[in-house]
Order: structure tokens, then C-alpha cells, then sequence
């Protein structure tokens, strides 16, 4: 069951894209000011490590600070205002009810699985 507006997976989704794509923005506007010889390094592989070096900063300072936040700079920076819900087990952890009970066909099949 959806319990937020939006819907669960929508939420979560766009609490996870909304930060990827600032992250790129962030990372596009860095890379500009940077002098020729360190772009120029960062050519290739370099790249490849900024924008999720990027992302992992971005995204936990905006979780970090998301509590502190308007509802509006939430919804901006984070795409969604609200949290998704993924249910809570008898002992306090989190549950993630969306995922297929058995492997999608063609997948192999571990001895644990089964």
C-alpha cells in the first residue's frame, strides 16, 4: 500500500533522481571553474569519480539537513517533502515489501534462495 501522496516508489524515486541531478549540476559548475590542468586530468576516470563523489556529499548534506529545511527547499532539493514508507518489521528494522518474491525468469537461482 502507497501511504504517501505521491505513492511510495514515485517518492522514493524521486528522492533519489531530484539529488542525482543537482549533484550533476553541482559537479558540471565545478568542473567549469576548474583550471585547465586539473580538467584535464579529471578527463576519463576523473569524471567518472567526481559525479558520484559529488552525489554522496550533496545527498547526505541535503538528508542532514532536510530536518531544518522549508517544506518548499525539500521539495526542491529532494523532489518529494515526504519520506516513502517502507514498513517496519516486529523488531524495529525496515521492510522493503516491493521486491519480487522469486527471480525474474532466466535469473540463476542461489542455494539460499530456495
Amino acid at each position: 500500500m502507497d501511504t504517501t501522496p505521491l505513492g511510495d516508489r514515485l517518492t522514493s524515486w524521486l528522492r533519489t533522481i531530484v539529488p542525482g541531478l543537482w549533484s550533476s549540476l553541482i559537479a558540471y559548475l565545478v568542473g567549469l571553474g576548474l583550471p585547465v590542468e586539473v580538467t584535464s586530468a579529471l578527463d576519463g576516470l576523473g569524471r567518472t569519480v567526481l559525479v558520484p563523489l559529488v552525489f554522496a556529499a550533496v545527498y547526505a548534506g541535503l538528508r542532514a539537513v532536510e530536518p531544518k529545511l522549508p517544506v518548499w527547499a525539500t521539495r526542491l532539493l529532494l523532489g518529494s517533502a515526504q519520506p516513502p514508507s517502507y514498513g517496519v518489521s516486529t523488531d524495529g528494522t525496515p521492510v522493503v515489501t516491493s521486491l519480487p518474491e522469486d527471480p525474474p525468469p532466466g535469473w540463476p537461482v542461489l542455494d539460499g534462495d530456495r
